[in-house]
């Protein structure tokens, strides 16, 4: 493998990254489509993704991805998802593992701007690790009538707006979580009437 393909490839990433990345809590994150977008406009066939699923149950799913140029291993990654921990993992954990095992060799391989972590698996972790998030929608799905509903939206308003303001894809998942809550509690007459 020519040193220069992956240099060029890792030059051209670092050139294309404003506007290409997603701020949460003041650090840049690139996602996945654009790691992989650049490596694939730069080195076309010549570089290979190969994926392997190493475990996968009802509770999660591991997988192994690699980059090769040329021919040669350039670099591994490895995702595990918990199909519990959101709608999307729900329908789709391998899918979602696979991304972020791809994103994660693409950083190795030097497509980062100093952040391996893609935005994706940023966000996510965030709303699955942040307490006030799970707290918040706890007691959502709590909710017994109306009145406490709308006490519940005032309490929260603050929160999801900081959420929001601070970290757009986090947002939407607590957002897509928010909904799931809400759909049940207006399917179950609780707050429509």
């Amino acid at each position: 493998m020519s040193a220069d393909k992956l240099k060029n490839t890792i030059a051209d990433f670092k050139a294309n990254l404003k506007g290409n990345t997603i701020t949460i809590h003041s650090k840049e994150y690139a996602n996945v489509a654009f790691r992989i977008g650049i490596l694939r406009k730069n080195l076309g066939t010549d570089a290979t993704i190969k994926s392997e699923l190493l475990f996968h149950d009802d509770k999660k799913v591991i997988v192994k991805s690699e980059i090769w140029i040329d021919g040669k291993l350039i670099s591994t990654g490895f995702a595990e998802e918990l199909r519990s921990s959101s709608r999307i993992n729900q329908l789709s954990a391998l899918e979602v593992c696979e991304s972020s095992s791809v994103g994660r060799a693409a950083a190795f391989a030097g497509l980062t701007n100093d952040n391996i972590a893609s935005a994706s698996e940023v966000s996510n972790a965030i709303v699955a690790s942040d307490t006030k998030l799970t707290a918040a929608l706890s007691e959502l799905d709590k909710v017994s009538h109306l009145g406490s509903y709308k006490s519940w939206l005032t309490t929260n308003q603050k929160l999801m707006q900081e959420v929001k303001g601070s970290n757009p894809l986090a947002y939407s998942e607590f957002l897509e979580r928010f909904n799931k809550i809400k759909n049940k509690l207006e399917t179950n007459g609780v707050i429509n009437g």
